[in-house]
This record gives structure tokens, sequence and C-alpha cells, in this order.
């Protein structure tokens, strides 16, 4: 059985956004605007989740889908530059993989568990583990390159 028969056979497992409750969903089913059961609020909402280190761990282990996590800063003038595009392609590639934000100023035990030394940086997470990194601001054509071998 191949790895998409797998996942529509048993689901994908998303993490809410809202409620960091657990959902599996049918695979034929994440272009439909699925909502979580619990909180009701959709798992797809056309921007990135934003992260704290207390909801982190169970978004990055926890997710059936590659977490596309953007270590930023409000002050950083480049990380601004970025924003509407990491934006846009949120919205374009939303039920392909999980986009996140994490605030490097609010969240300094992650940004120094993933030695994080400059913003913005990317990282591409599967079944828990880096598996792509890019520091440095990117325009919408350069992130989707960049994102398209990750999120197949």
């Amino acid at each position: 059985m191949s790895d998409s028969t797998a996942a529509s056979a048993s689901g994908i497992h998303l993490v809410c956004g809202h409620c960091d409750s657990v959902v599996r969903i049918p695979a034929d089913r994440l272009e439909q605007g699925p909502k979580c059961p619990k909180c009701h609020h959709g798992l797809f909402e056309g921007h990135p989740l934003e992260l704290t280190a207390a909801a982190f761990e169970r978004h990055l282990s926890r997710s059936g889908l590659p977490l596309i996590v953007d270590f930023w800063a409000p002050w950083c003038g480049p990380c601004k530059v970025m924003a509407p595009h990491y934006e846009e392609a949120t919205r374009r590639l939303q039920t392909k993989a999980r986009f996140a934000k994490v605030n490097s100023d609010d969240e300094p035990s992650l940004s120094a568990r993933f030695g994080i030394r400059g913003i913005p940086t990317l990282i591409v997470f599967k079944q828990g583990r880096e598996i792509a990194r890019q520091s440095g601001a990117m325009d919408l054509g350069g992130l989707l390159r960049w994102l398209q071998p990750h999120v197949q």
C-alpha cells in the first residue's frame, strides 16, 4: 500500500489551531473546509498558526502534514517584507502543509532549541523531524519553488 493510499484509508491527523485538539480528517475531505469537532473552528483558515512553546510540540509531533514554521520578530524588516508572501503561500498550500509562525522574541526557548541565528528562518518539519531550512526573506515565487518538493 502506498503512502497516499494509507493516508486515504486512515485519514490525516491535524492539530486545531484554536484548541490544539488532534483531529483525524479523511484525506479526500481536506479540500472541503473541515472544522474541529471540539471547538467548531475551521482547520484551514488561510493564515499561518501563531505557535507558542506550549503548543509547538503538539503541532510538531501530531500533524500528518508537513509543518512549515517561520521564525520571525516584529521589529525585523525582512520579516515584514516576507510576511505577505508567507500568508499567500499559506492560502495556496494550506491543505498540503500546516503553516505556522513563531515570534522569536516571545519564544526564545524555541529559537534556541532550533539554533535560529538569523530571521526570518523557515524550517520544514515532516513527522517531527527537520527536513529543510532556509534563512532570509523570499518573495512569493521563491518561497513556492523552495516549498514545492516538501509539500507533495
